[in-house]
Parts: C-alpha cells; structure tokens; sequence
C-alpha cells in the first residue's frame, strides 16, 4: 500500500469547507477506482492509467476467442488483484460509518476492499470479481475455487510476480492458444464473472438499492471517481434535487465539479482519513 502524503494549503481548506457543509449531517458515499489506487490497483483514466481495450459483454458472449483471452488475462491478474489490501481511504469510510456519519458506501469498484476494509452497508454497483456465475443455469462459483480449475486444467500457466494489473485485475496475455475455457460444473454452460461488463446496464434493483441509500441520507460525498459512468452522475442528480450538499474527492477533473458543493482536488486516502478524523466531532 502506498504512503499517504500531506494535504497542501489549498486542499487542506477545501477540506475545512466539505466538513462545515457535512456537520452534522449523515452522508452517503459513492466510490470510483481512485479509492483503490493506495492499494496497488490502478484506475482506468487517472494520469499514467493504462491504454485499455475493455471488455464488453457482447463480445465476450458471442465469441470463444473474446471468451479464452479474459480468462487468461483474468487469471494471470487474479493473486495479485486478491492480494490487495484495504488503504486508509477505505478503512476511513468503515469508521466513518461505525461512528454513524456515513449510512453505507456505493461502489462502481469490484475489488471488494470495502467489504474487507469492515464497512457493512456496501452496495457493489458493477458486481464483484469474488463470484462467477453460470449464464445457463445460474449457479455461483467462488472466484478461489475458479483459480484452482483454471490452474488444473492449464498446468501450462505460469503466473508472473509483480504483474502489471489492470483496473479489473487483467493482464494483458502473450498466448492463449491451448487455454481450457472454464465451463459450469453442474450443466457445461458458460462461465461469467459477476460484473457489470461493458455495454451491460447495472441490475434496476441494485441501482435502486443505492438510490434509497443516498435518499436516506443528508449529504453525498464522491470519492475516487471522474464521474463518467452515468450511474454516478444520476446519484449525484438524486442529491442535487433534494438541496443535499455535495463533496468530490478526485485528483484531476470530473464531470460534476461545477455541480458540487465542495470540490478537493487531492488523494482519496488523505482526505477521508481527514474527513473521518473531523466529522465525528464536527456534529
């Protein structure tokens, strides 16, 4: 995990401002890939995030070579993506929500670090890479046991040290020629992580699971996202609408920092280690 830095003079104000607009108030949060950066997971536009071609689920549906290139890519990252740890960014959003400030966290991340970092109302917008589903019968796999069947079937595969991940826990193949395709074990059909793909839409009850969130809640705070994924701008257009005062915690630019209340252009980890050192007392 990376070492936080201090927070300059402008962010350290910015930071001052977002906690007398959230005093005393219950917030909810939405999270991007910027939230997991501390933890070695890298974000897909952030400066010096990689090129990417994603995924999307029509050509992984309808093409068995699409099909073996993600799991081979998907394997080659998988230790390392489940290996990451929890930074002080997510531990800050379990505390903030143990002390009653925040009423849950809504994530467009799959890595499950809220989850292990103790937070407990978590809604996983685009899914989790911790489940596989069968798009035939329904049945669930564990992600580990998957690992296994993938490794027994292609003892051919070595996976590297140090990867290079992708935001999703990819790699990006060199071969993938002779690669068994994992299969359902109970009816031989296809094999999906259980993510929101590319070109798929978010569940309707899992959006509205994070809508009554923000609707229970008294304030919205963004932490980690560019707001480019529609999902975040129409929770963001949620709070708006009901006069919430809104906080965005992004390095860089997002799509919504005309709309927000406050704006902290810093990392994610340092301002909610702030945020949740401040607001408990603040209310």
């Amino acid at each position: 995990m990376t070492t936080v830095t201090e927070l300059d003079a402008a962010a350290i104000d910015a930071v001052s401002r977002a906690v007398a607009a959230l005093a005393g108030r219950r917030v909810a949060v939405l999270t991007g890939a910027g939230v997991s950066t501390d933890s070695g997971i890298p974000d897909y536009r952030g400066q010096g995030a990689p090129v990417r071609t994603p995924m999307t689920a029509e050509h992984f549906l309808s093409s068995d070579s699409a099909r073996r290139r993600y799991w081979v890519g998907s394997h080659l990252g998988w230790r390392a993506f489940a290996a990451a740890e929890p930074n002080c960014g997510h531990r800050a959003l379990a505390s903030l929500e143990q002390s009653g400030v925040a009423t849950g966290v809504v994530t467009q991340n799959v890595d499950g670090l809220h989850v292990r970092a103790g937070s407990r109302r978590v809604v996983e917008l685009h899914g989790t890479m911790r489940r596989v589903f069968c798009t035939h019968c329904g049945q669930v796999f564990d992600r580990r046991d998957l690992a296994h069947r993938v490794e027994h079937d292609n003892p051919w595969i070595t996976v590297p040290e140090n990867v290079p991940l992708g935001p999703d826990g990819d790699v990006l193949p060199e071969r993938t020629d002779g690669f068994v395709i994992p299969e359902c074990t109970v009816c031989g059909g296809m094999l999906k992580p259980d993510v929101v793909f590319f070109g798929e839409y978010i569940p309707a009850e899992k959006f509205r699971e994070a809508e009554q969130l923000v609707h229970a809640s008294e304030g919205l705070v963004i932490a980690g996202s560019s707001l480019v994924v529609n999902s975040g701008i129409r929770l963001l257009e949620r709070a708006r609408r009901r006069r919430l005062p809104v906080v965005i915690v992004n390095r860089g630019a997002t799509r919504a920092d005309s709309r927000a209340t406050v704006k902290i252009d810093a990392g994610t980890s340092e301002v909610l280690r702030a945020l949740a050192d401040a607001l408990p007392s603040a209310g």
